[in-house]
């Protein structure tokens, strides 16, 4: 038989807090959730894994992701082929406002499912 299990009860804060570039490990995983509309009530969630940084040789300040099945089969950056179903995301250090470690991705989501209710923020 299945127990009931209870999330504990949390305040959100009325604004979201991605991940730092400093904080950032190569290897880790990192959520990336965006909104299909307006309203921010449809989110998509990516799971990411930090590759590194400056990857290519003129980069600077370039941060690289690639996607969570591709890197758990061992495909890598470095000796990826056309024929690997792979995709790396590539941004700047301050285009990381959608990319969070899980609790904060949490909080962004549970902010949504607020939204979706019609609970407004009260601060």
């Amino acid at each position: 038989m299945l127990k009931q299990m209870r999330f504990e009860e949390r305040e959100l804060k009325p604004y979201t807090e991605p991940v730092s570039a400093t904080k950032l490990k190569k290897g880790s995983v990192y959520f990336s959730v965006t909104f299909v509309d307006d309203e921010m009530h449809i989110p998509t969630m990516e799971t990411l894994v930090f590759i590194g940084r400056d990857l290519d040789e003129n980069d600077s300040g370039r941060l690289y992701f690639q996607d969570i099945d591709s890197y758990r089969e061992g495909v890598r950056y470095e000796s990826a082929t056309e024929d690997d179903h792979v995709t790396f995301f590539e941004c700047s250090e301050d285009e990381l406002n959608n990319v969070f470690e899980y609790e904060q991705a949490l909080d962004v989501l549970m902010r949504c499912s607020l939204k979706r209710r019609g609970i407004k923020d009260t601060k």
